[in-house]
Order: C-alpha cells, then sequence, then structure tokens
C-alpha cells in the first residue's frame, strides 16, 4: 500500500511532544527518595492484589487516580517500610517534562502544509489540566483521542482504528510517531507508516522524509 499517499500525521503526547518521559520518573524517585525499580515493582505487586494491571485500568479511565495512588502507595510504604505519600504524585511528575518545542514546533509546520492532524494519547482523565496547556492542542490537531476517555489505549489495534475512523481516512494514510516501539509495530501492522520516536532531531528528518515521498496534503489543507 505504500502508492497510497499520506495526507494524515497522528502522535503521541509524552515523550514526543515533551521531554523523555524517564525524566519524569527520575523526578518521582528524587521526590519520595525511591530506587529506580521500586516504582514499577510496587506496581506489579498492588495489580497482582487486586488482579488487574493498576497502569491500564488508570489509563483507560476505569480507575480515579486517587484510588491508583492509594493502592500503589499503600504497596510502596509495605515495600519501604516507611510511608510513601503520593498525593502530588501527578505533580511532581509533570515538573520532571518540559514541552519538545522543536517537535512541537515541527508538526505546526506539518499542519500549515495541509496536513490532518491528530494525537493519540495513553493519557490520564485528571491529568488534563496539567499536559493540555503545555501544546496548542485546539489550534495544532484535528481530533484528540485520548485513552482515559475513550476506555482502550494503545498498542490495542481499536483504538488506532478508532483514531483513522475520528479523522475520517484509512490507516494507510497516516504517519504515526510514537516513543515506544511497541505501539508503533501495533500501528504498522494495521498499515500505518511509522516514526519511531527515539531523538528529536532524527524524528524530524524521517518525518519530513516519509511525507516528502508519499505526502499529498488535502487540497482543502487543515481544519
Amino acid at each position: 500500500m505504500s502508492d497510497i499517499a499520506i495526507t494524515t500525521v497522528v502522535s503521541d503526547y509524552g515523550g514526543v511532544l515533551t521531554t523523555p518521559l524517564a525524566d519524569a520518573f527520575v523526578q518521582i524517585n528524587e521526590r519520595h527518595d525511591l530506587e529506580p525499580e521500586a516504582l514499577g515493582a510496587a506496581m506489579a505487586r498492588a495489580g497482582e492484589q487486586v488482579g488487574k494491571n493498576l497502569l491500564f485500568e488508570l489509563e483507560c479511565g476505569r480507575i480515579a487516580e486517587v484510588e491508583f495512588l492509594a493502592l500503589l502507595g499503600a504497596q510502596l510504604s509495605a515495600d519501604l517500610g516507611r510511608t510513601v505519600d503520593l498525593s502530588r504524585f501527578s505533580e511532581h511528575y509533570f515538573e520532571g517534562l518540559s514541552p519538545n518545542t522543536p517537535m512541537i514546533d515541527e508538526l505546526v509546520a506539518v499542519r500549515a502544509a495541509g496536513y490532518r492532524m491528530g494525537l493519540l494519547t495513553n493519557n490520564v482523565v485528571e491529568w488534563g489540566p496539567r499536559w493540555r496547556p503545555t501544546v496548542p492542542v485546539d489550534e495544532l490537531f484535528d481530533d484528540v483521542v485520548d485513552s482515559a476517555f475513550v476506555g482502550m489505549r494503545k498498542p490495542d489495534p481499536r483504538i488506532y482504528e478508532l483514531t483513522c475512523e475520528r479523522l475520517g481516512v484509512t490507516p494507510h494514510e497516516c504517519v504515526f510517531v510514537d516513543d515506544f516501539a511497541h505501539n508503533c509495530e501495533a500501528a504498522a501492522a494495521l498499515g500505518m507508516t511509522v516514526v519511531w520516536f527515539q531523538e528529536t532531531e532524527d524524528a524530524i528528518a524521517e518525518l519530513r522524509r516519509v511525507l516528502a515521498e508519499r505526502g499529498a496534503p488535502p487540497l482543502t489543507g487543515g481544519a
């Protein structure tokens, strides 16, 4: 299907339009004096206690942030033998992130060239007031598909299909940018062209290459 022109760019949020997500977890660990592996181990154990993957439940909007943090904080406290208060988790998390301005500027230019634009993010209901002001969401994207509001998350194929449906395109018309390889693999399996984001300059160069080779902005331009 490589002969089908690309008309649409779909981007991830965290780790693509922001600095690396690892920076946010460094901030969390420093704030709570945690070893790097402690948070993930506690999340896994807490999930075993309730028979669910807590992160997946949070990012699909099936549990509230306050419940997630209570379960995770209780497990961390039990693991470490001291009280760990995660009530300011999201505040500290976003302190560790900054907008990836060069990548955002690139997408602004792509939109100005006439491409349709979508944002596909695994996110948290309560985090909207923190992340949305960091990106010109309404000016840049024709649609935002947020896992926490649609009840599914990447790499579930259904969320890519929903994104295409809402943008009015087929997967073969899309280029998808994400920093997780498994998310890119799922998109590619549906027919999307993918840019696996690892470094900003490389991702911008690859996106430009793809659009130069196969891009065909719609005559009507972006909405």
